[in-house]
């Protein structure tokens, strides 16, 4: 795997550290931009569970998955989009989602927004993961 790309972080000094994630970074690189990626096995098409936890934690392995096939792993990433269709049901498993994101991830915290829908396309699914990174130039291994 590369090393993580550089990636300059965006805080004013008077603003207090964020939790759980970086309010901004600066990085250049080759992107690797993955769509939406759900909590199902993406080659059975198939959910293993309802569980919210559960089905972020496919969706999170689903995103390294990408990123690996990119050449590229967590630490790469510079942006994190979660779409979620139920906000108590997310506070609720936030613990055990911490553990599945530490897990797969890593602490490696950028960039993250997370919005609350009133659904997703697959009617099943309760989370949506969308993910940016950045493949430092000096260490690119796979050209498209």
């Amino acid at each position: 795997m590369s090393t993580a790309p550089r990636a300059d972080r965006i805080q004013p000094a008077d603003w207090p550290q964020p939790s759980g994630y970086s309010n901004g970074l600066i990085a250049s690189g080759r992107y690797v931009v993955l769509a939406g990626q759900i909590g199902w096995d993406p080659i059975q098409s198939v959910f293993g569970t309802d569980d919210f936890a559960g089905q972020t934690r496919q969706a999170l392995s689903n995103v390294a998955a990408l990123l690996r096939e990119a050449g590229a792993g967590p630490e790469h990433l510079v942006r994190l989009t979660w779409y979620i269709t139920n906000r108590d049901e997310y506070v609720a498993a936030r613990r055990d989602v911490g553990s599945a994101y530490r897990e797969i991830i890593g602490a490696h915290y950028p960039p993250m927004t997370v919005v609350v829908v009133s659904g997703l396309i697959e009617k099943r699914a309760k989370v949506e993961i969308e993910a940016t990174a950045v493949i430092p130039e000096q260490s690119q291994s796979r050209q498209l």
